[in-house]
């Protein structure tokens, strides 16, 4: 009975503290981009919106100058299977930066786009 007791109530405390999972897609959940600055006319920028990701992003305007990945502090909070593990900037010189969300639970491939950055002044290389 003892054996009995001590098997439920831990699946009862199992249930109660991972209960709220998030499972979230990007950044927060959202779907929102934030823009800073606005592209100008015919420019890579221009060709970039809300709902893409890194490999279509690449496909349409090319690769970056240069990048970087870091991660958040999400990755270490203990059991988060939601996104936004860790982040990715491009940088694109003459133009600015593109940032991208990733790692979640089964989140394998492109990377989600949260932010851009425009910035005629950027050198496209990380310093």
């Amino acid at each position: 009975m003892k054996i009995k007791s001590l098997a439920l109530m831990s699946a009862l405390a199992l249930m109660a503290g991972y209960a709220p999972l998030s499972f979230s897609a990007g950044a927060g959940g959202s779907d929102k981009v934030e823009f800073v600055g606005t592209p100008a006319a015919g420019s890579k920028f221009s060709k970039v919106h809300e709902g893409m990701y890194s490999k279509e992003i690449m496909d349409i305007i090319g690769p970056p100058t240069d990048q970087k990945t870091f991660q958040t502090g999400k990755a270490f909070i203990p059991f988060h299977f939601g996104g936004d593990n860790y982040r990715t900037e491009y940088h694109y010189k003459g133009e600015g930066v593109l940032t991208f969300s990733g790692g979640g639970m089964g989140a394998v491939g492109s990377l989600k786009l949260i932010k851009v950055e425009v910035n005629p002044n950027e050198s496209g290389y990380i310093h």
